[in-house]
């Protein structure tokens, strides 16, 4: 069997695993939903580099036409494939979430570098954009990573490993889907400029374009007073990750300035640049720590059409 016969059956097995697991869980996600996601694996099949309107994640700009590779949706890129995750099937069931990350001679990587002081970043979210965690597995020494773990919610999940193995130095967050049987409630999003949790709020200010470079301010008070004693957290005062509505595209970014040093404060404002590669809603989930202890506010901007893209004569700089 030659190379693109077994790539076309390869598509084909991914788009009956993915109809069957919604049949399955009894059609947990929104179909839009569970078309954009076969969509993209059906995409990874015809797609293995980035065309010239594809997302630079070094610059952050991004075209209409970026890949699935470059937005996180992809189990491979350059020749480095997210394994299958195993975890507990249902909800309540005590376990771990593990994995392996292979290179391009199929063995499992054991060297990465260091990125925001971890080797790796998790990142769990079901498909509706609840049920959010950025976490960091432990590595055992023939390259699995495992954290103990326990789903709060049914629904299909979407798991997100960011890491930079040594052998390339180079960033990159590749992604699968995990059912996860138990009761599903979908929660509706709109935008959310303005959110508590754990008696924090935060609140936004800026606007997201799409195609272009926004800065973000989030402003972080309790009790209505500015938190000043922002602590230093994986290298920042701050760490967003944004996730576009419906595929959940994931865009990592980081807030301006030098990184802190230790035992340094800030606050009450962190200020990010975010790109979002098209129009649309965008959930936001900013992690910051106070106290020693980490804190997650989610938030919900929607990007509109740059002016350019509509013909006019107006420019953004």
């Amino acid at each position: 069997m030659n190379a693109p016969t077994r790539l076309s059956l390869y598509g084909l097995v991914l788009v009956a695993v993915f109809a069957v697991a919604a049949v399955v869980a009894n059609a947990v996600v929104p179909e839009s939903t569970v078309t954009n996601w076969t969509h993209e694996a059906e995409q990874n099949n015809h797609h293995a580099g980035a065309g010239k309107d594809d997302v630079d994640m070094a610059t952050g700009h991004a075209g209409h036409g970026a890949g699935a590779a470059d937005l996180g949706l992809a189990l491979e890129k350059d020749g480095y494939r997210l394994g299958a995750v195993t975890a507990p099937a249902a909800t309540g069931e005590a376990g771990a979430l593990s994995f392996t990350v292979t290179g391009p001679d199929g063995k499992a990587v054991t060297a990465f570098d260091l990125e925001h002081e971890k080797e790796l970043h998790l990142i769990v979210v079901r498909a509706d954009g609840q049920h959010f965690r950025h976490v960091h597995p432990q590595r055992g020494a023939d390259g699995t990573w495992s954290i103990p773990w326990t789903w709060d919610a049914g629904g299909t999940y979407r798991v997100y490993a960011d890491f930079a193995p040594s052998a390339t130095g180079a960033g990159m967050t590749l992604s699968t889907a995990v059912q996860v049987s138990g009761d599903y409630r979908p929660v509706p999003t709109r935008q959310v400029r303005s959110a508590s949790s754990d008696g924090f709020t935060v609140t936004v200010a800026g606007d997201l374009v799409a195609g272009g470079s926004s800065p973000l301010t989030m402003t972080i008070t309790r009790d209505g007073q500015p938190v000043t004693t922002l602590q230093p957290y994986l290298g920042a005062y701050g760490h967003l990750v944004a996730l576009r509505e419906g595929d959940l595209a994931y865009l990592h970014v980081h807030p301006h300035g030098e990184a802190p040093k230790a035992g340094q404060t800030s606050g009450p404002e962190i200020v990010f640049e975010a790109t979002a590669p098209t129009p649309g809603r965008y959930l936001l989930y900013l992690d910051f720590q106070v106290d020693g202890q980490v804190h997650s506010v989610p938030l919900v901007l929607d990007a509109a059409e740059s002016a350019h893209n509509h013909g006019g004569t107006s420019h953004e700089h």
